[in-house]
């Protein structure tokens, strides 16, 4: 069939929020730092960025024509996408646990540890383990529920741990274990 008899309907609202954690029964889980975040940028798309979506949209609307009139229709998409994040981020933020307490062992990798480990080829990297909304490899920011990390927890600093991964298992040397 040609995409010409179709509808596509380009209202994201039926969207919903990625089921990572939620499916799987666990908790949402987050760092201080990584709360803090959320509340900030949830602050701004509510004060700052749709106050001004908004304005865009009632000046263009107030132009007449609306079929061709390109800051309407962007800023009538722009504006869903603004309302479906501030949705998204007011439920993550009603669920989250906010993780923010001293260790009995410093040496012990818990949640919000920074660890330094060797893997098998004998690189060294360093990781921090964080909530799932908090995710930023790039960074080394990994989640508690990501292989590495499930791997990492509970061991002590001079430990050697087994990752386990569809390419076979990797041993990890913990080198080092820090907090914030």
């Amino acid at each position: 069939m040609s995409k010409a008899f179709t509808r596509e309907s380009d209202d994201d609202d039926d969207r919903e929020a990625p089921r990572i954690v939620e499916s799987a029964g666990a908790k949402n889980y987050i760092t201080p730092a990584g709360y803090a975040r959320l509340k900030g940028e949830l602050k701004s798309l509510v004060e700052r960025e749709r106050p001004e979506v908004v304005r865009t949209v009632s000046w263009a609307a107030s132009n007449g024509d609306r079929s061709e009139n390109g800051d309407y229709i962007y800023g009538k998409r722009r504006l869903r996408e603004i309302d479906w994040r501030i949705r998204y981020l007011m439920k993550r933020l009603e669920i989250a646990e906010v993780v923010d307490r001293k260790v009995a062992d410093p040496e012990q990798v818990f949640f919000g540890a920074h660890v330094t480990y060797v893997d098998g080829k004998g690189d060294e990297r360093q990781v921090h383990i964080v909530g799932i909304d908090e995710v930023d490899p790039a960074h080394g920011q990994i989640s508690w529920i990501s292989p590495v990390a499930r791997a990492l927890l509970k061991a002590r600093d001079g430990d050697v741990v087994t990752l386990r991964t569809p390419a076979g298992t990797e041993e990890l040397e913990i080198v080092g274990v820090a907090y914030d």
